[in-house]
């Protein structure tokens, strides 16, 4: 291992890896105003969270649930997974590096299948994938990040996490580990609060950039404990 400040880069996968967040949008857009008409903005407040976590908090009825997975999974489907700019090569480059990777996403196996079929290189851009059938609490609660550094043998504080949404940002700050937030999904003046450093997207990125992210990290844990 180089002395490279982190062991493991954990990513979240919608608006992270993939460029889906804005269809997700349109999907639970709709369907929020479908159902809860009352509720202007309900599918921004839901993202990051598992299907159980938006059920169990905003749909009690069960035909309702079973029109919603109905729609979703054939949604899901049809659905475009083109990368975020520059992430291919990013991941490579931290492989080259040394450093572990894990997706760590709270979207099910059935919508990950769909990712696989898209993109069959997909599964060796990750040495493990962990989604909502993993754990029990999802973003904001840490306890996928902790379960990710847990299986690939990584301290926390060795862990980066990358995360668009308020949920996930959250669960890596809570989790104690390195974030960067992606202002693909919220601007950049939204997120910036919740996280290390704020990137556009992978396509230009600068390794002393990860030194500067290890130092806020040290500075914030030392912060926690005064």
């Amino acid at each position: 291992m180089t002395d490279f400040p982190f062991q493991a880069a954990l990513f979240d996968l919608d608006g992270v890896v993939v460029d889906t967040e804005a269809q997700y949008s349109v999907f639970w857009g709709s369907v929020c105003r479908e159902y809860h008409p009352d509720q202007p903005g309900l599918e921004n407040k839901i993202k990051g969270q598992t299907l159980d976590q938006i059920f169990d908090a905003n749909f009690d009825s069960l035909e309702a649930r079973a029109d919603i997975v109905n729609r979703l999974n054939a949604f899901e489907a049809q659905m475009d997974y083109a990368y975020i700019k520059g992430v291919v090569h990013f991941i490579q480059w931290l492989k080259e590096k040394g450093v572990s990777t894990a997706l760590v996403t709270s979207s099910n196996i059935p919508k990950i299948n769909c990712v696989y079929k898209a993109h069959p290189e997909f599964k060796q851009m990750f040495d493990i994938v962990l989604t909502s059938e993993d754990f029990t609490r999802s973003k904001p609660f840490p306890d996928c990040y902790f379960l990710a550094a847990s299986r690939l043998g990584v301290v926390d504080e060795k862990c980066v996490v990358f995360e668009d949404s308020f949920n996930g940002l959250k669960a890596g700050l809570h989790a104690g580990m390195a974030v960067v937030g992606l202002a693909t999904t919220n601007p950049a003046v939204e997120i910036d609060s919740l996280c290390d450093v704020v990137m556009e997207d992978f396509s230009h990125f600068d390794e002393t950039l990860f030194f500067t992210i290890s130092e806020h990290l040290k500075r914030r844990s030392k912060a926690f404990f005064d």
